[in-house]
C-alpha cells in the first residue's frame, strides 16, 4: 500500500492545474464488492468522479478510464483504497494532466494491467521508470488495438483539443521536471457486444468531432462539461447537437472545483434551447452504476 500511496503522490505533485436519466438501469455503489459479467449481456459504467469511468464489458472486462482517485475530492471513501475497484484488466489514460494519470501507474502495478495512453507519455513512462515496458504498450491517434484477442474489445485512439504536459517529481533531486506527455487524445471503445463509447478526455470542441462520429458512430458520449480547461456546458451541448449526434451523454469533469462550475442542468438547457432531437441526457453522481 505504501508502494501505491508513494505512485500516486509522485504523479499528483506534478500537477499543473485542473485542466435526466437515460436508457439504463441505475443503482448506487454502496459496497465494494468484486466485480462480476453482466449477466444480462450489458454494459456496466460506475463513475468515479472528474473522467475517472471504471466499464465492465460484457464479456466480463474491466476497464479503468483516468484514474484520479486517492485525491479526488469527488470520489466516493471507499475507492480512494485502489484495491475496491476489483480487478483491473486494462487502464486508459487521455492525457498526462494529474487528474487523468495520477493513479495509473499504481493501478498498473497493483493488477499487472497494460496502461494505453499517448505515445509520448509512453515513452517518459518508461524512460522515467515510472512503469516498466511490458506495462506501456504503444499505440496513437487513429491507431486500433484489440488488448483481449481478435473477437474481444476494440480501442480506437483519436483527436481530443487539450495540453498533455507531465509534471513529475524527481524522486531523487525533490524537484519538479517537465517532461513530454504526447498529444492529448480520446478513446473509442467498441465492446463486445457492439455498443461503442466515446471518452473524450478533455477537450474543447473542434470540426473532425462530426467525421469521428460518422466513422465510429457511438452510442454513447462521455463528455466534459465543466468549462475553464474544456468545453463548458454550451460548447458540449453544441458538439452534440451539431456535431457528434449521439443517442446518449454523459457529462463528466465538473463540479470537482469551483472553476470547472459547468452543470448537467446547464447542460440539458443548453441541448433544448438548440433544438435537439437526438440526445438523451444521462446523469450520473461519483459512485453511481449505470448498465446500458
Amino acid at each position: 500500500m505504501k508502494q501505491i500511496l508513494w505512485a500516486s503522490a509522485l504523479v499528483l505533485s506534478g500537477f499543473l492545474g485542473l485542466g435526466v436519466q437515460a436508457q439504463a438501469q441505475s443503482s448506487s455503489s454502496a459496497s465494494t464488492s468484486p466485480v462480476s459479467t453482466p449477466s444480462d449481456g450489458k454494459t456496466e459504467v460506475l463513475w468515479l468522479g472528474q473522467a475517472a469511468m471504471r466499464i465492465t464489458t460484457p464479456g466480463g472486462k474491466v476497464i479503468m478510464i483516468d484514474p484520479w482517485l486517492i485525491p479526488n475530492p469527488k470520489t466516493p471513501a471507499e475507492y480512494k483504497k485502489l484495491e475496491n475497484l476489483g480487478h483491473v484488466d486494462l487502464i486508459l489514460v487521455t492525457h498526462a494532466h494529474a487528474d487523468h494519470f495520477a493513479d495509473a501507474p499504481a493501478l498498473a502495478q497493483l493488477n499487472q494491467a497494460p496502461v494505453y495512453a499517448p505515445a509520448g507519455l509512453q515513452e517518459s513512462m518508461q524512460n522515467l521508470g515510472i512503469l516498466p515496458t511490458e506495462l506501456t504498450p504503444r499505440m496513437n491517434k487513429s491507431g486500433t488495438v484489440r488488448p483481449f484477442g481478435p473477437n474481444g474489445v476494440k480501442i480506437t485512439a483519436v483527436h481530443a483539443e487539450h495540453s498533455s504536459e507531465l509534471n513529475w517529481l524527481n524522486p531523487t533531486t525533490g524537484k519538479k521536471e517537465m517532461h513530454v506527455g504526447g498529444e492529448p487524445i480520446g478513446f473509442l471503445i467498441e465492446l463486445e457486444n457492439g455498443f461503442k463509447i466515446w471518452h473524450m478526455g478533455d477537450t474543447g470542441v473542434f470540426g473532425d468531432m462530426k467525421l469521428i462520429a460518422e466513422m465510429y458512430r457511438p452510442d454513447l458520449v462521455m463528455l466534459p462539461i465543466g468549462g475553464n480547461y474544456t468545453m463548458g456546458p454550451k460548447e458540449a451541448a453544441f458538439a452534440m447537437r451539431e456535431l457528434i449526434k449521439a443517442p446518449l451523454a454523459l457529462p463528466m469533469h465538473y463540479g470537482t472545483y469551483p472553476l470547472i462550475n459547468g452543470s448537467p442542468l446547464d447542460f440539458q438547457a443548453a441541448l433544448n434551447a438548440g433544438g435537439n432531437r437526438t440526445t438523451e441526457m444521462v446523469v450520473m453522481q461519483p459512485g453511481d452504476k449505470k448498465r446500458f
